[in-house]
């Protein structure tokens, strides 16, 4: 049977199809439009079960804050390709928002949906990874950094003993630089507190085996090991300067710490500033 050019039209729109496609699907079902979306929607589903077993490794972070809470999206798909079409792009802020809307702290069935409808339009594997709520409370401030074209997102909560001061553009200059610090160098802790002591134990054995093997090291060990478990800890030291958010070189100044910079904007604004909590999401990882 003939089909209008403005049928085909309307039904690609719908599913994001080829132009024969749908004409064929419009022929196949009699210009039945309902059938031949769900046609073509099989037909994606289909497409889709062959590269099921596709590694999502490309994609993007979205972040989205409302009011006192952020929430974090990872959304994956197969290639860079499809992680710049504006649908999926579209799709990770509709995600983030629905979930910062609803109050969802992890991945549901209804966020799902969404992804698998994409994926079946675009015939691309595609997954939701991860979903992260970051909330603040009084005198707490909220800030994001995306990275790039979104392959690394970071949302930072900075404490204050103003409720006022995040009010200002200057704070919240210096809060997203926090942010954007965070992003650069992937701190794996706020502080050394804030690590587990067996998981630093740990690291600590590693260092000394290294020495251990290193010729130079293992003499030292039997004949000045006062002298080599203070090289020890001084690599453990540094290393845990290297990963703590806290002590890491300020990213505008690396003469001074973060927990120096937070302190001198903190007596320039009158009050105590504090790194409260921090997430970072980084595609694939």
């Amino acid at each position: 049977m003939a089909v209008t050019a403005e049928e085909v039209k309307r039904l690609r729109e719908k599913t994001g199809a080829g132009m024969m496609e749908c004409k064929k699907a419009l022929v196949d079902t009699g210009g039945d439009f309902a059938q031949a979306e769900k046609l073509l929607k099989e037909k994606g589903l289909a497409a889709l079960e062959k590269r099921a077993g596709r590694a999502t490794n490309e994609g993007k972070i979205f972040v989205r804050i409302k009011d006192n809470t952020a929430v974090l999206v990872e959304l994956a798909s197969e290639t860079d390709f499809v992680a710049r079409n504006p649908d999926f792009i579209a799709l990770g802020g509709q995600i983030a928002e629905r979930a910062l809307d609803k109050g969802y702290t992890e991945i549901n069935d209804e966020l799902s949906t969404l992804v698998q409808d994409l994926a079946t339009k675009i015939r691309e594997n595609m997954s939701l990874k991860r979903i992260k709520v970051i909330k603040a409370g009084a005198g707490e401030y909220l800030t994001q950094y995306i990275h790039g074209d979104g392959n690394i997102g970071v949302v930072v909560k900075l404490g204050s003993g103003r409720e006022d001061l995040f009010a200002g553009k200057d704070a919240q200059d210096f809060a997203f630089t926090i942010a954007l610090h965070i992003a650069a160098f992937n701190p794996l802790a706020l502080s050394r507190d804030k690590i587990d002591g067996a998981w630093i134990k740990e690291q600590e054995e590693i260092f000394r085996k290294q020495m251990e093997g290193d010729e130079k090291l293992g003499k030292m060990l039997e004949t000045k090991p006062d002298q080599f478990e203070k090289i020890l800890q001084g690599k453990v030291n540094k290393y845990l300067q290297e990963i703590c958010l806290l002590e890491q070189g300020y990213v505008k100044d690396e003469k001074l710490t973060v927990a120096k910079a937070l302190e001198n904007y903190g007596k320039q604004a009158g009050t105590v500033i504090t790194v409260q909590d921090y997430v970072y999401f980084k595609v694939g990882q």
